[in-house]
């Protein structure tokens, strides 16, 4: 393992993950290949972009002859794909950027990685293929069952790469995160998109009746957990990274607002999403027994990231501009409005 292509790395949890291993892997070349859809920014990378081991390449993982050139030129042993749309809001209104991208391009990077000849190929996924789970912890065993046109795509993205393991013997290996948070995440997300709202007075449409349970994870938590299951895990096999920290998206709201010293009048409780799981909960002891283990509480993280939002609006304002007003107006226009 020396040449890793890091497949939709200038994106959040991609991007903390080149950042991660740029710096702890010296030896590793780590090339960042990313389309740069809306939520794809050089912005995340700036603090690698003078690392002699970084390297950065705009491209589609669903394009094939693009890809092959990629993988040739950086003589790519390895890949970890973090490349998806992800957003669950933006996959009820419109699926077919999901398939394109979580499907079909998950199977043309999994097929020129087999004919590349590829030492590992990390395909990174998430709590949500599990669905609803109204008691207890999933496990890696667990019968799918998503809910939502972004989880029936990455469990769709999952199964074709057991397909790939089974069928071709490859070597792969799937991390599934829980709900992660941190710095450099687009804020359309839960956590970045109230916090910087909330910096501005602006109302925060909770769903509901905001007791959505959702298992927090810090991002750098979730980076370690990727860096263990890519070093150590079996090949053929699953593992979740969870922060085991379940919380209710009211509490986080109130808590976020205290600490941003902003007063809880601003939250606005709005007609739910369509298909809204109601909690989400992973066992995380198969990870665990890689060594891994979480090195951040949640009450320490969520602090340092209202602070970052807070301390870096140059990164988050020319964000919030053009696309994302408009789909903000799709999202929740008629939502703030009803609520009034």
């Amino acid at each position: 393992m020396k040449n890793i292509l890091v497949t939709g790395g200038a994106g959040f949890i991609g991007s903390a993950f080149a950042r991660s291993m740029t710096r702890r892997y010296p030896d590793y070349n780590i090339i960042v290949y990313d389309k740069l859809t809306y939520a794809g920014n050089l912005d995340n990378l700036l603090p690698i972009s003078d690392d002699e081991n970084y390297r950065f390449e705009q491209g589609d993982i669903a394009d094939r002859a693009a890809l092959r050139r990629a993988l040739e030129a950086h003589h790519i042993d390895t890949i970890v794909n973090f490349a998806a749309e992800s957003h669950v809001d933006r996959s009820i209104l419109s699926a077919d950027a999901f398939i394109h991208t979580d499907v079909v391009g998950v199977y043309i990077l999994l097929d020129e990685g087999r004919q590349h000849g590829l030492e590992r190929f990390l395909h990174v996924s998430t709590d949500e293929v599990y669905g609803d789970v109204d008691e207890g912890y999933s496990v890696e065993t667990d019968v799918f069952a998503p809910n939502s046109p972004y989880a029936a795509s990455k469990a769709g993205g999952e199964l074709m790469v057991r397909s790939y393991h089974v069928t071709h013997g490859m070597n792969t290996v799937i991390s599934r995160g829980s709900n992660t948070f941190g710095p450099y995440q687009y804020p359309e997300k839960l956590l970045p998109f109230f916090i910087t709202e909330a910096l501005e007075d602006h109302p925060l449409p909770v769903y509901g009746d905001g007791m959505q349970i959702r298992d927090w994870l810090y991002v750098e938590d979730h980076v370690s957990g990727i860096d263990a299951v890519l070093h150590k895990g079996v090949s053929g096999e699953a593992y979740n990274i969870a922060g085991e920290d379940l919380h209710h998206n009211i509490d986080v709201t109130h808590r976020l607002l205290a600490l941003l010293g902003k007063d809880d009048s601003l939250i606005r409780h709005v007609p739910d999403r369509e298909g809204h799981d109601r909690r989400y909960a992973m066992n995380c002891d198969k990870l665990r027994a890689l060594g891994w283990q979480r090195q951040y509480s949640f009450d320490s993280a969520l602090e340092a990231t209202v602070d970052w939002y807070r301390d870096n609006e140059w990164w988050w304002r020319k964000i919030k501009t053009g696309e994302y007003l408009e789909f903000y107006k799709r999202q929740y226009g008629a939502r703030l409005a009803a609520a009034e």
